[in-house]
């Protein structure tokens, strides 16, 4: 009966959260409203296929559905394998693949909490020319860096833009995984100096068509704008939670800079 309750709670605030009624999922997931509000209440077990099915119709994410099962008493179905395992060696191949296909331009493999996975050459010569050189191994999560004093804050010239657009998408991301550690980044990237600020901040004049990020260090300017990717029909955890960030210069003279950093370190560019 636990159990039940557990995946009753469950099941109503994922419905809740996703903004259906009980007969709007009840549609979705091919059931009656009435065996759902049994289920809801506590007074009907699911089986593991329900589980599944219901989860599917709510577009729970995969980790979340792992969680569903576990409530409902059964054992998760969705596996989460680490990126290095040979299992995934395919997958690797095409992330490495499309990081050396972007160069001499950045691009960026991430986790869910932006947590840096895979980078290339690059990434790597824009993060030395703002903060020099890290260490190899150095852990950086690209949320933190964005948005806490002291990293790549003092150098984006529009960073309350980007501050902005980019906690705003995080709150969209806790929303969406109702999980504590994207609570918790959300938390921790409010709690820094001047965020409130550029939540409240007013729409500013925009003269392109996507958000810029709009770099200065010295005498060297750079204006870049980003896509991000994920892998399609992922069935684990890990890749379904991937994000491959890609920057691209807005103007001539950014990929200029780009070009030339390449040109002056083909070796770096090689191994990456």
């Amino acid at each position: 009966m636990s159990q039940q309750r557990d995946f009753a709670a469950s099941l109503r605030w994922w419905r809740q959260r996703k903004g259906h009624s009980q007969l709007e999922l009840a549609g979705r997931a091919d059931i009656s409203q009435r065996h759902l509000s049994f289920l809801e209440l506590g007074r009907a077990a699911p089986s593991r296929d329900m589980v599944i099915r219901l989860a599917a119709a709510l577009d729970v994410p995969l980790r979340q559905q792992n969680a569903l099962l576990v409530a409902a008493g059964f054992a998760p179905v969705w596996r989460q394998t680490d990126l290095a395992a040979p299992e995934l060696a395919q997958i690797r191949y095409a992330l490495d693949f499309i990081l050396a296909q972007q160069e001499p331009f950045p691009a960026v493999v991430v986790d869910r909490h932006w947590n840096l996975l895979l980078a290339n050459s690059g990434a790597g010569q824009l993060v030395e020319l703002l903060v020099g050189p890290l260490a190899p191994g150095t852990a950086v999560n690209l949320a933190d860096a964005l948005v806490a004093p002291g990293v790549l804050r003092p150098y984006l010239t529009n960073w309350t833009e980007v501050a902005g657009y980019f906690v705003r998408s995080v709150e969209a991301d806790a929303a969406a995984d109702g999980t504590t550690a994207t609570a918790e980044l959300l938390k921790r990237l409010l709690a820094y100096d001047g965020v409130e600020a550029a939540l409240a901040a007013p729409p500013g004049p925009t003269s392109g068509p996507v958000l810029p990020m709009l770099f200065r260090k010295g005498d060297v300017s750079l204006q870049l704008f980003t896509t991000i990717a994920t892998l399609g029909t992922p069935q684990d955890v890990t890749l379904q939670e991937l994000r491959i960030e890609s920057f691209f210069p807005m103007d001539e003279e950014t990929a200029q800079v780009f070009r030339n950093w390449s040109k002056a370190n083909p070796a770096k560019a090689a191994q990456s």
